[in-house]
């Protein structure tokens, strides 16, 4: 079975976004993008590959979702598909077509989806992108964990899970790194 992965930047108080959606203020830290260029390319978007002459490697996923909050930046300036070289799926209820047709949107049932989308057969995993109130819906269908920390306190915004009813979940510490700009990358694996 594929595994789905929430990997996701957050400040050190827990929080993906601004009370607003806006993330700017935690893109000031360039030595965890450098590691994910390397390492995870397919996260980065096309138009940031094609910025920096790079390209989009399928490492770890062939597969991402997010919900409509984190689609909308990019659309708002044109990007109706940021991640061509991975199946892409946006869980809306508000956009009814497609503005792309390399972005299948899901309406209704995301842990539906989900679960069918891990259940097919493949070496690649599913990565969710975010954004906080799509990861609470599918709190029980995340097998791991990828948390970029960044040093910086937002003091409120959107939290890392948005919504998800308290039912604590065990995980295993299974990567930390540190970079020298602050970011700190944490790998965890949901325990049986």
């Amino acid at each position: 079975m594929r595994k789905l992965t929430y990997f996701v930047s957050h400040s050190i108080d827990g929080y993906i976004a601004a009370p607003d959606g806006s993330w700017d203020f935690l893109m000031a830290y360039q030595d965890l993008t450098a590691w994910m260029l390397e390492n995870l390319p397919e996260t980065i978007p096309a138009h940031v590959h094609a910025a920096l002459g790079t390209t989009a490697a399928l490492a770890q996923y062939d597969t991402v979702v997010m919900g409509r909050a984190t689609y909308d930046p990019g659309l708002a300036i044109g990007i109706a598909s940021p991640y061509p070289h991975l199946r892409q799926y946006v869980v809306t209820k508000s956009i009814t077509d497609s503005p792309d047709p390399g972005v299948t949107l899901v309406a209704d049932e995301p842990v539906a989806a989900v679960r069918a989308l891990k259940a097919e057969d493949g070496d690649k995993g599913i990565w969710l992108a975010g954004g906080g109130t799509l990861a609470a819906a599918l709190y029980d269908e995340i097998d791991e964990l990828l948390l970029k920390t960044y040093p910086v306190l937002a003091g409120d915004g959107i939290p890392l899970f948005r919504g998800a009813a308290f039912d604590p979940a065990a995980f295993t510490l299974t990567e930390h790194r540190t970079f020298p700009d602050g970011g700190i990358l944490t790998r965890y694996t949901r325990a049986s």
